[in-house]
């Protein structure tokens, strides 16, 4: 069983990476937004069309609109780090009965 352990580590450890790295091209998209970065370069877009899949669904609860302020990526970084306190712990502690 210790295989089954050391594999749900192993992804545990990997979703926490990418959970990560996607905490942080939120807040790097975020600050750029203060500035109006130019739309026609290449790590703006990329940044784009990495963080715009996790904000749409908020800015579909939180419509601009209607606030006037676009708050999608305060309830993306809640999310995620909410996904980081419950189901990374929670995997790890399954990898820790196997182990």
């Amino acid at each position: 069983m210790f295989i089954l352990g050391n594999f749900i580590s192993a992804v545990t450890t990997v979703l926490d990476y990418i959970l990560t790295i996607a905490n942080w091209l939120i807040i790097i998209r975020a600050l750029l937004s203060w500035v109006n970065p130019d739309p026609y370069n290449p790590i703006v877009q990329f940044l784009y069309k990495m963080t715009e899949p996790m904000l749409a669904p908020f800015r579909r609860l939180f419509p601009i609109h209607t606030i006037g302020l676009d708050i999608s990526p305060i309830f993306a970084l809640l999310f995620i780090w909410f996904l980081k306190l419950f189901l990374i712990r929670t995997l790890f502690g399954f990898a820790l009965r196997f182990g």
